[in-house]
């Protein structure tokens, strides 16, 4: 039996996460444990991420791993910058959400909208990207844009207002080679933005899935 360990923010992923992967691994026998802790984006997305926050976020994580899985992911991007802190202190490997997500996106184009609901998500998500095409040695325009309604309607759990604010967003996006979704929550929305704004549209939670994987069965 493979053991995954799964920390979420938002209820939609939490709710939706487990199963990709099972989709994924259809028959294997898999114990998935998912923790929620909607205060480490909520607050972020306020005040910032604050001490008490990694704080918070380093103890849940060793938390996490007293139940001894052989993977752990954070499906948050906005915990991203923190995770890759963190991972040297963990005797499991750590994965970040878009991880896989921001180093494909790179080997794409030059020039990136970062579409996101929540503020927090914004500047570790450019921060990933600028890092992933540092490596391979390429210069990224990044450009982004922030869906503040939506990340209301998200939490209140009204995915059709939700999904309604993101394609008429993404239908001011123009000139750009790629677009990436800062949040596991806009996932769904990957194959209809892309129609709307006419070039590649990339999403974590699937990439993010394939890298689970390949860390359970392959590494």
């Amino acid at each position: 039996m493979k053991r995954i360990a799964l920390l979420h923010t938002v209820p939609s992923v939490f709710l939706s996460f487990a199963e990709r992967i099972r989709t994924a691994l259809p028959g294997e026998d898999l114990n998935i444990h998912n923790t929620l802790d909607e205060f480490l984006a909520s607050d972020a997305n306020v005040r910032g991420f604050t001490r008490n926050n990694r704080n918070r976020l380093f103890h849940l994580l060793k938390a996490i791993e007293l139940e001894e899985p052989d993977v752990i992911a954070v499906t948050c991007s906005t915990l991203t910058p923190e995770v890759a802190r963190i991972r040297p202190f963990l005797s499991v490997p750590l994965i970040a959400i878009d991880d896989a997500m921001t180093k494909k996106a790179v080997t794409l184009g030059s020039k990136i909208t970062v579409m996101a609901t929540a503020q927090s998500t914004i500047e570790p998500t450019c921060q990933k990207l600028l890092e992933e095409a540092a490596k391979i040695g390429r210069k990224v325009e990044l450009s982004h844009m922030v869906c503040h309604d939506a990340y209301e309607a998200i939490k209140q759990m009204n995915q059709s207002a939700h999904d309604a604010i993101l394609r008429k967003a993404a239908g001011g996006i123009h000139g750009q080679d790629v677009v990436v979704l800062a949040q596991a929550s806009m996932a769904h929305m990957e194959k209809e933005l892309a129609a709307i704004c006419g070039v590649p549209v990339l999403s974590s939670p699937a990439l993010c899935v394939k890298q689970i994987v390949h860390t359970l069965y392959l590494s």
